[in-house]
C-alpha cells in the first residue's frame, strides 16, 4: 500500500479523498491556491503545500507546481479527484516519468478515451452501439456537406476533445449548418485548444444513462450498475440516481456484459463511467467514457455497499479486485442533487461568504461537502457547494427522504440551488420516472421561469 498520497484537487472531492486515505490508515498532502487557504481540505489533511494564485490555471491546472509539491512531500501517488488534472493524459504521463503512481488509468487510455471521436469508434469496435454519425473529424466544408447529407437532419457538432457542453452545436437545417460548424470549431479551440469536431444525429428526447466500472491490473473489469444522469441544464447534471427507473435487471446485466467485454478488450484500468443516451425506443448508443471517479458516485456506493474511492486506491497499489472491492450487493434506490452557489431561477454564480451551513441527516442521507459557516466561496471555481445523497428502499422513499433532507438543508450568505431542487423532487413527471434531457426546460417554462 502507498506510503503517502497527495490530492491534486480542491474542494468536497478533495476532501472525499482524504477521509478515504484516514480509513486506509494512509497520510495526504492538500495543495491548495491562495484562494483556498482556509479549505476543509486543507486542514484536514497530514500536509499542505500551496501552488499558486487563485486562477486554476496557475494552480490546479499548473503541472509543474503538483510534482513539486509531490517530490517535496515524499508522496509515493497522487489522486487527481475529478475535473482540473484528472483526464489529463500529460499529467498521468509526467507522473510516470517521476516514479509517482497515478491513481486512475493508463495514460494511453485517458488519451484514447479523451478523443471522443476516436472512442467512439473504438467502442463501436468492441461491439458498443453508437450513435450514426462522421468517421471521425469532419475537416473542412466539403465533407461537412455530404456527412450532413448521410446522417441527416437534426444533426450534432461536438467537439472531438470537448465535453460539458462546449462546442457544440445542434442543426436543424442545412442553411444553419456552415455557421454552427465555424461557431463549434471556435469554442472549441478557445475551450481545449483544438478546433475539431466531429457530428452524430441529435436524438430529440433521450435519457442519459450511464455505466460505473473498475478495473484492476490483473485483467479484471467489473460494473457497478447503471446511474440516470438525465436531469440537466445545457448538458450539466443536477439531479442522479442509481438505478434508473427505466432499467430493468435483465437490460442491466445484458448491458452490463458488453461494457465489461469492450473494457477488457482495451485493458482498463481504475474507474471509469460508460455513458451513453437511450432514445425513445429504449436503444442505448455510447457517446463517451469518463476516465475517472465522477461527482455522482456516491448513489453507486449507496445501492452497491462499495466504497469507490477507497477501491481505486487499493487497485492502483496493485491489488485484485476481490480485494480491492470486497462483497458488491444491490439494494434500494439512491438520488444525489447537487446545490450549487448560484441563483436558482437566473443561474447567475453566486460567490460570497457563507454565514450559515446546517446540513441535513438522519437515517439514509449523507452530504459530501467541503463548505462550512463562515467559508468563502471563491468565484474562480465550479459552483458545487456540496451533494446531497439519500438512499431509500424504493425510489419513492427515497424522493421523499430527498424532499424531507432538503427542506432541512440552510444555506445563508449565498444564493443555492436548493429552491430549484425541491421544485424537481415534486414534479409529476419526475416522480413518475418520466423525463427527458430537456425536463428542466420544461419545468422553468411551467413556472414562467
Amino acid at each position: 500500500m502507498f506510503q503517502k498520497i497527495l490530492v491534486a484537487n480542491r474542494g468536497e472531492i478533495a476532501l472525499r479523498v482524504i477521509c478515504a486515505c484516514k480509513e486506509l490508515g494512509i497520510p495526504t498532502v492538500a495543495v491548495y491556491s491562495e484562494a483556498d487557504r482556509n479549505s476543509l481540505h486543507v486542514r484536514f489533511a497530514d500536509e499542505a503545500v500551496c501552488i499558486g494564485p487563485p486562477r486554476s490555471s496557475e494552480s490546479y491546472l499548473n503541472i509543474p507546481q503538483v510534482i513539486s509539491a509531490a517530490e517535496i512531500t515524499n508522496v509515493d501517488a497522487i489522486h487527481p479527484g475529478y475535473g482540473f488534472l484528472s483526464e489529463n493524459a500529460n499529467f498521468a504521463k509526467v507522473c510516470e516519468a517521476s516514479e509517482i503512481t497515478f491513481i486512475g488509468p493508463k495514460p494511453e487510455v485517458i488519451e484514447m478515451m479523451g478523443e471522443k471521436d476516436r472512442a467512439r469508434r473504438e467502442m463501436k469496435s468492441r461491439g458498443l452501439p453508437t450513435i450514426p454519425g462522421s468517421d471521425g473529424v469532419v475537416e473542412g466544408e466539403e465533407q461537412l456537406g455530404k456527412e450532413a447529407e448521410r446522417v441527416g437532419f437534426p444533426l450534432i457538432l461536438k467537439a472531438a476533445a470537448g465535453g460539458g457542453g462546449r462546442g457544440m452545436r445542434v442543426v436543424r437545417s442545412k442553411e444553419e449548418l456552415l455557421a454552427a460548424y465555424q461557431t463549434a470549431r471556435s469554442e472549441a479551440q478557445q475551450a481545449f485548444g483544438t478546433p475539431d469536431v466531429y457530428m452524430e444525429r441529435f436524438l430529440e428526447h433521450p435519457r442519459h444513462i450511464e455505466i460505473q466500472v473498475l478495473g484492476d491490473q490483473h485483467g479484471k473489469v467489473i460494473h457497478l450498475g447503471e446511474r440516470e444522469c438525465t436531469i440537466q441544464r445545457r448538458h450539466q447534471k443536477l439531479v442522479e440516481e442509481s438505478p434508473s427507473p427505466v432499467i430493468e435487471a435483465k437490460r442491466r446485466k445484458e448491458l452490463g456484459t458488453k461494457v465489461v467485454k469492450a473494457l477488457e478488450a482495451i485493458e482498463y484500468t481504475n474507474a471509469g463511467t460508460v455513458e451513453f443516451l437511450m432514445d425513445t425506443d429504449g436503444s442505448l448508443y455510447f457517446i463517451e467514457m469518463n476516465t475517472r471517479i465522477q461527482v455522482e458516485h456516491p448513489v453507486t456506493e449507496f445501492v452497491t455497499g462499495v466504497d469507490l474511492v477507497k477501491s481505486q486506491i487499493r487497485i492502483a497499489a496493485g491489488e485484485k479486485m476481490e480485494d480491492a472491492v470486497g462483497e458488491m450487493h444491490f439494494t434500494g434506490h439512491s438520488i444525489e442533487c447537487r446545490i450549487n452557489a448560484e441563483d436558482p431561477e437566473t443561474f447567475v454564480p453566486s460567490a460570497g461568504r457563507i454565514t450559515t451551513f446546517q446540513a441535513p441527516g438522519g437515517t439514509g442521507v449523507r452530504v459530501d461537502s467541503a463548505a462550512y459557516s463562515g467559508a468563502v466561496i471563491p468565484p474562480y471555481y465550479d459552483s458545487l457547494v456540496a451533494k446531497l445523497i439519500v438512499k431509500g428502499r424504493d425510489r419513492t422513499e427515497a424522493i421523499g427522504r430527498m424532499k424531507r433532507a432538503l427542506e432541512m438543508f440552510v444555506i445563508e450568505g449565498i444564493k443555492t440551488s436548493i429552491p430549484l431542487q425541491r421544485r424537481i423532487m415534486a414534479d409529476a413527471d419526475f416522480e413518475a420516472g418520466k423525463f427527458d434531457t430537456h425536463f428542466i426546460e420544461k419545468l422553468l417554462n411551467a413556472n414562467g421561469k
